[in-house]
């Protein structure tokens, strides 16, 4: 099984709505293959709890306007650390780049097969590791693609 049309359609405008919103690393997986509760996961990140929100909020506002889609659940508001949106079809998880680290999510689905991004998305892959270095941030823990 891979992940419907519907779920690729999503996930490109998710990506796109968090690159306009200039999040970090974004990486979709199509993780249909092994979990039977939805078809791919959605990460990114940014480097502090302000733009995490304002990143989910893009996204959620970008797939309700231009594809009639909204959540069936939030969850991470209060922190805004982590934030996760559950659209059934796809998870979006947009994680403070801390977070993104720790959890580092990417090894756990790196074995499921990426799906193909906007290019402004895949132009964010090493943004977080560039923001660190610009800030004396260090990101030893953990490794983003």
């Amino acid at each position: 099984m891979t992940a419907t049309d519907r779920s690729i359609e999503l996930i490109t405008a998710a990506a796109q709505a968090a690159a306009d919103r200039l999040a970090h690393d974004i990486i979709a997986y199509d993780v249909s293959d092994v979990l039977s509760i939805t078809d791919a996961f959605l990460l990114a990140s940014a480097p502090n709890d302000r733009q995490v929100k304002s990143i989910v909020d893009e996204i959620e506002e970008r797939l309700n306007k231009e594809l009639g889609a909204k959540p069936v659940r939030r969850e991470g508001d209060r922190d805004a650390r982590w934030i996760l949106l559950d659209y059934v079809d796809i998870v979006v998880h947009v994680q403070h780049s801390e977070e993104r680290v720790f959890y580092a999510l990417e090894r756990l689905w790196k074995d499921c097969p990426e799906l193909p991004l906007p290019d402004d998305a895949v132009k964010t892959r090493g943004k977080a590791a560039e923001h660190a270095a610009l800030t004396g941030a260090d990101e030893t823990d953990g490794e983003l693609s």
